[in-house]
């Protein structure tokens, strides 16, 4: 049995913990408000994007002229996933859900036989990326110094994944990070940035019929393909940022619960044995006084 200075020193350490836990689900809680805001904000424009680009898309017919962010290698080889994690921990299962959900994808392509290659913005998922995939990181962007991402931010890791792209043999482009639901829920996504994907069938037919653009449809595309794949990261930084601060508050509430409950789960025991050390020099001393 623990003696009650050690039970004393333990209540001691829990209690400082719980109130560390407890600060740091005030500043999630206070930097979250801001981080949803700025991630709702964004997807109007971002969506709304992805429709224009499908649009475009649907209008021009695919050749060796063709911008090879629209078209694509003509290829399904070599693909790269950029996957988009937090740079900060203690927060639940946050990061590992979005690593989870790129290897499920990478083993998937790379059962087909297909040749997966990890581009890592963030710290927390380089770890096991760098054990299962050890050879297979091109690139990790350092994003510690960012607080709140900006889009400059996104257009230069979007530059690089395109120069990546057009240089290295890649055929297609992969996104991975957590689209944020609420404060409990932050829902992996991962989606095809490059080449960008085709239409589904219906999604752009009234909009084709009443939709005229000038300059031709080719023009509009050189200049909006690396803009909407800035996009894409942008809306994927933000939306990361959101989810993080979230998981965060959810999990450093459950923590300071916790340690709460151990709190008086060691208070109850410290009482007894305390308890249990005073009965039983009660004991001696009635004992010696009977043997006098």
């Amino acid at each position: 049995m623990a003696s009650l200075k050690a039970l004393k020193n333990r209540i001691a350490s829990v209690k400082s913990t719980q109130k560390i836990t407890k600060a740091m689900k005030t500043v999630a809680a206070a930097k979250l408000r801001r981080a949803q805001q700025s991630a709702e904000a964004a997807r109007p424009y971002a969506e709304r994007m992805a429709a224009v680009m499908a649009s475009l898309a649907s209008k021009v017919a695919i050749g060796p002229e063709s911008p090879k962010l629209l078209a694509g290698t003509g290829k399904q080889d070599t693909h790269l996933i950029v996957l988009c994690t937090s740079d900060r921990g203690l927060a639940g299962g946050f990061n590992t859900n979005i690593v989870r959900a790129a290897r499920r994808a990478a083993d998937g392509l790379i059962a087909d036989g297909k040749t997966v290659y990890f581009y890592l913005v963030g710290r927390k998922g380089r770890a096991v990326i760098q054990r299962l995939y050890p050879r297979q990181i091109i690139h990790q962007y350092d994003t510690s110094a960012i607080r709140q991402p900006g889009f400059a931010d996104a257009q230069a890791i979007a530059r690089d994944v395109t120069d990546r792209y057009m240089t290295d043999g890649i055929d297609v482009v992969h996104l991975f990070y957590a689209e944020f639901r609420s404060a409990l829920v932050q829902e992996p996504v991962g989606r095809q940035i490059i080449p960008v994907p085709p239409v589904e069938t219906g999604k752009t037919a009234g909009a084709s019929a009443a939709v005229e653009y000038e300059p031709d449809e080719e023009e509009i595309l050189a200049e909006l393909l690396p803009r909407a794949i800035a996009v894409h990261i942008y809306r994927a930084l933000l939306e990361n940022q959101a989810g993080f601060f979230g998981a965060q508050m959810t999990a450093m509430d459950n923590a300071t619960r916790n340690a709460g409950d151990m709190i008086n789960r060691l208070t109850i025991q410290y009482n007894r044995t305390r308890q249990a050390a005073i009965t039983t020099e009660l004991v001696e001393i009635i004992s010696g006084a009977e043997a006098l």
